[in-house]
């Protein structure tokens, strides 16, 4: 029961009940499950319920003597945390879920996420760098960050001092995305208590750690491929020749990502790691443009297909009630497609998702297989 690279990126079937999202909760909090082991179970089982009954006999197998799967009361306390927190649960392969995330092989099975989870629709550029920024560095965060965002980007990062404070604080009011080390209710650094308020408000803190974890220092390098995931491109504003930054750079390497970086003075042990990107191949930022400029031109066509709506659709940004009302008004008895009901609210999957998981905890609608609704009898 080892943790390993599957062969396949094709997520699994998302959970559509209460009791299949606890299962999957469980099956993932239980010791020696990771990312790959959770798809390869689902995957051999069929459900995280099977693969729970199974995981005893295997850790047996493997000769892991005393093995215990989660306890059911652990995964009731998280979310009994996560609704105090006001947290949603995002599971892979559903339609609120990152898209972004489901080419990349370790994506996490599940997310908790507060605030804005439509932002997750735009298309995003990471900005990451050294806590401990130069002002020259901090200024230039900001800047990119602001441009960026007004070019229709959401901005994301790690909620870490330095780089990482400076590119949120300049896209609150343009979107901003937060991933962090610890519970997504954990709030650290401290004194960005009220920033992570902010992000909250107006954009977006997620998580795959339980909530109410304290970040370890094994979590920032699994937290960082989540951060370099979400975007078409990962920027190093600064960083040191060996940092969390520089491994973010290799994880969007891997996934395919576009590597930028602002170069700095060769004096300067802050600039080191950007220096050497760029010597490596990575592009040399000193604007925005040069970062649009770098993505692929298909990139830059979904750009298009994707920004446009956000400005130009009456439907964006509809309350959750009247979105309730919009799809309770839509369903009958009568069973239908997820896909048609989306194209005739003409909203984004989205708006929609969350909408459906607060109807269905409600007992207002039902899923049915072959991903159809209905309301409920």
């Amino acid at each position: 029961m080892t943790e390993e690279q599957l062969s396949s990126n094709h997520p699994p079937l998302p959970p559509t009940t209460e009791e299949d999202r606890f299962s999957w909760l469980r099956l993932l909090r239980s010791r020696k499950v990771g990312p790959a082991t959770f798809r390869r179970l689902l995957s051999e089982h069929g459900s995280a319920q099977n693969a729970l009954a199974a995981l005893p006999e295997m850790a047996r197998a493997a000769g892991i003597e005393g093995y215990e799967i989660c306890p059911p009361g652990v995964v009731e306390a998280e979310i009994k945390a996560a609704k105090a927190a006001k947290a949603r649960l995002l599971c892979l392969g559903a339609a609120d879920f990152p898209k972004a995330l489901h080419d990349v092989s370790d994506a996490p099975p599940l997310l908790w996420a507060i605030g804005d989870i439509s932002i997750l629709e735009r298309p995003a550029i990471a900005m990451v760098g050294a806590r401990n920024c130069s002002s020259l560095g901090a200024r230039m965060a900001r800047g990119l960050a602001k441009e960026l965002g007004e070019q229709g980007y959401t901005v994301v990062s790690g909620l870490a001092r330095g780089i990482d404070t400076s590119a949120h604080m300049a896209t609150l009011n343009t979107g901003t995305v937060a991933v962090m080390a610890g519970g997504v209710d954990v709030i650290y650094p401290a004194e960005n208590a009220d920033l992570a308020h902010d992000i909250a408000t107006t954009g977006l803190r997620l998580s795959e750690q339980p909530m109410g974890v304290t970040p370890q220092a094994r979590h920032f390098p699994r937290r960082n491929r989540i951060i370099s995931g979400l975007a078409q491109a990962v920027v190093v504003v600064e960083a040191a020749a060996k940092s969390g930054s520089l491994i973010t750079a290799r994880d969007a390497l891997d996934q395919g990502r576009e590597v930028l970086a602002v170069p700095g003075h060769p004096f300067d042990a802050r600039a080191a790691g950007c220096n050497l990107l760029i010597r490596d191949g990575a592009t040399l930022v000193r604007s925005a443009d040069d970062v649009v400029d770098a993505l692929p031109q298909r990139q830059n066509t979904v750009e298009k297909e994707v920004i446009a709506p956000l400005v130009a659709t009456p439907s964006r940004g509809a309350s959750p009630v009247t979105l309730h009302h919009e799809i309770l008004t839509r369903l009958g008895p009568s069973p239908i497609a997820e896909d048609q009901l989306i194209r005739d609210i003409a909203a984004s999957a989205g708006e929609i998702g969350p909408a459906l998981v607060d109807l269905e905890l409600d007992g207002r609608i039902q899923r049915q297989p072959g991903g159809l609704l209905a309301l409920s009898a």
